[in-house]
């Protein structure tokens, strides 16, 4: 399988400058193609072919007072930028036919766009330097901050500048299958939640950290101050940076919990079952902060990449389970409960459940996992006796049937 590694990069004052100037050179070329593409279709011509836009658009292009500057970048650059409109009509058709979510048609890039990308292929002639700097053709030797090594040699590097002004450098690496972990015993499921953040069916509840809405406090002051700054000026420049920059701060503290997270499970369980939330839904209701907040697709995603990269089992259950309706003791289901409702008594078995413990043991039972009621900290509530036993004890005890 393929995977991305990201690693900050800290270029100098003329390598941003000669980054900035590739970032403008592959957004012309994109903006280029989708005119010429979007100008065929509507004056019923035949779709262009990307054999022939990188002719015209790259190639003769150079040749013309008005591009000749394109020549200053990479040429590799300008074809990746046309291999993306590829992927962005693809994409568009592939949903129109129920192939993929839907999504919209591409549209023209900006320059004030705060994200701006290139990615260089094997092509390029890239390479990481015995200084440990990364080489880009006609941009020079950056420096990078190396957190961890690469497990193989990477096939391409996408030079990606957020919306905070950082810059990364991001590796696809092709993964074997020696990194298959050995096999252990316990299977999970996991009930996501906003109370909690995950609750495991072994009865672990991992709190929620709530990044965002700790930092709200710092998040508003920011906000404040750039909605006071003259628009266009140099000092709104700033406070939208300042802003950027306390939102990655919310943002890579997020991830990184939720890599923590996901590489514990994953390790310490052989199959893993989750239930598939409508997070979209989620997001229209008064929760949509909290929501957000929790980031539960960015986490299941990474529990799914981990898995099939470990050797783990991952399930995926259907949305409409009855999770928290079906007593995980004795299978019967009473009903939908209020939200305030967190722990309940079944009224066929009298156990007493806490609802999500309870829902994240039916998510591993839906999925078929080797999962017992018993590690589900559920216990059998006071039942009274039988009519036909009532001479024998007067008063309730609790049952010991199992």
């Amino acid at each position: 399988m393929q995977l991305r590694y990201s690693f900050r990069l800290y270029p100098s004052a003329g390598q941003r400058a000669a980054l900035g100037k590739a970032f403008g050179c592959a957004r012309v070329v994109y903006n280029d193609a989708l005119r010429a593409r979007e100008t065929a279709r509507s004056e019923g011509m035949p779709f262009p072919k990307t054999g022939d836009l990188s002719k015209q658009l790259i190639t003769e292009a150079k040749s013309t007072p008005e591009r000749a500057w394109l020549a200053e970048v990479s040429a590799v650059v300008l074809q990746q930028s046309l291999r993306d409109l590829d992927t962005a009509y693809r994409n568009f058709f592939d949903g129109l036919k129920g192939k993929r979510p839907r999504m919209g048609a591409p549209r023209y890039k900006s320059r004030k766009d705060t994200r701006q990308s290139v990615r260089f292929t094997a092509n390029a002639r890239w390479s990481i330097t015995t200084g440990g700097k990364l080489h880009l053709p006609k941009i020079g030797d950056l420096k990078v901050k190396w957190s961890r090594r690469l497990p193989w040699t990477p096939s391409t590097v996408t030079v990606v500048k957020d919306s905070a002004g950082r810059y990364f450098a991001s590796f696809v690496v092709e993964t074997g299958p020696e990194e298959v972990l050995p096999e252990v015993a316990p299977e999970l499921g996991i009930d996501l939640g906003l109370g909690h953040f995950a609750v495991l069916s072994d009865g672990t509840k991992v709190d929620s950290p709530r990044f965002l809405r700790r930092a709200e406090r710092r998040l508003k002051k920011a906000q404040r101050e750039l909605s006071r700054k003259e628009k266009g000026s140099r000092n709104r420049t700033k406070a939208r940076i300042k802003v950027a920059r306390a939102h990655a701060r919310v943002a890579d503290a997020r991830r990184e919990f939720h890599h923590q997270l996901s590489t514990k499970l994953i390790r310490e369980n052989q199959a893993i079952a989750v239930e598939d939330l409508a997070v979209k839904g989620f997001a229209r209701t008064r929760l949509a902060k909290s929501v957000h907040d929790a980031g539960w697709s960015a986490f299941v995603t990474m529990l799914e990449y981990k898995a099939a990269r470990y050797g783990r089992t991952f399930v995926k259950i259907g949305r409409f389970e009855p999770t928290s309706q079906v007593c995980s003791w004795c299978g019967v289901k009473d009903g939908p409960k209020p939200l305030h409702v967190r722990v309940w008594t079944c009224g066929a078995c009298g156990a007493v459940l806490d609802r999500d413990i309870n829902a994240a043991v039916n998510v591993a039972k839906a999925a078929g996992l080797a999962v017992s009621a018993c590690g589900a900290r559920v216990r059998p509530g006071l039942v009274p006796a039988p009519r036909s036993e009532a001479e024998t004890h007067p008063t309730p005890q609790p049952s010991t049937a199992r």
